[in-house]
């Protein structure tokens, strides 16, 4: 009896199950890997502000410190943008005909707040409260980098899930003294999980890797 298919279908039906074995593997682990680059999480991305504000100059140069500009950070979930009044603190006094402030003092006449531009995002469904990081000993750097190095800002860190429960799962190798929040390049004074360890039990923190710790 004759053979209902040519010897080559052999060949080529293992072609075709190989082909849909490893799209069903790949492209999954393509997508999860591309959601992981910069292109999706938007890291190293410099973002353009409506005024020229130079964190090295500020931070480095006058010693300005992350909460005289970021107000709420130690009691609200948002660290908060400078308003214009915080602004003109110094610049009604310093600077004050600079074409750069020009948005600054539009803002001032109009009472309409300056249009700051979100340089680090977090997906909707994630829940993020600054306050509970910083009375942890969360430096800013820790997540921010080093802005005082940034003419101007972009995000450092990925922000995905694994990075945050890097953290989460061992918090003694990122925690320092609350007063050291803000500073930038800060170095412990004695071995970091050593130091970690004792700040997270006067601290009370915890090991917070359940889903509903970030979403609620």
């Amino acid at each position: 009896m004759p053979q209902p298919f040519p010897p080559w279908s052999d060949a080529l039906a293992r072609m075709v199950l190989s082909i849909v074995a490893t799209l069903l593997v790949g492209v999954p682990l393509f997508l999860m890997w591309w959601t992981r680059t910069p292109y999706v999480t938007e890291q190293f991305d410099q973002v353009a502000q409506p005024v020229a504000f130079d964190h090295r100059h500020h931070v480095v140069d006058d010693g300005i410190d992350c909460e005289y500009c970021h107000q709420e950070v130690e009691r609200s979930p948002y660290a908060g943008v400078p308003a214009t009044d915080t602004c003109l603190n110094c610049h009604s006094q310093i600077w004050n005909a600079s074409p750069a402030l020009k948005v600054v003092w539009q803002s001032d006449r109009s009472r309409r707040p300056i249009l700051w531009q979100r340089v680090t995002y977090l997906p909707d469904f994630v829940f993020f409260n600054h306050s509970m990081h910083v009375r942890s000993g969360v430096g800013c750097e820790t997540c921010h980098g080093r802005i005082d190095e940034m003419p101007r800002v972009f995000q450092v860190e990925p922000m995905t899930m694994r990075w945050c429960l890097d953290c989460h799962r061992e918090p003694e190798r990122y925690l320092r003294p609350r007063e050291a929040v803000t500073v930038m390049g800060y170095v412990p004074d004695r071995p970091q999980r050593e130091l970690g360890a004792e700040l997270m039990r006067t601290y009370n923190v915890r090991r917070l890797t359940t889903c509903t710790t970030c979403h609620r």
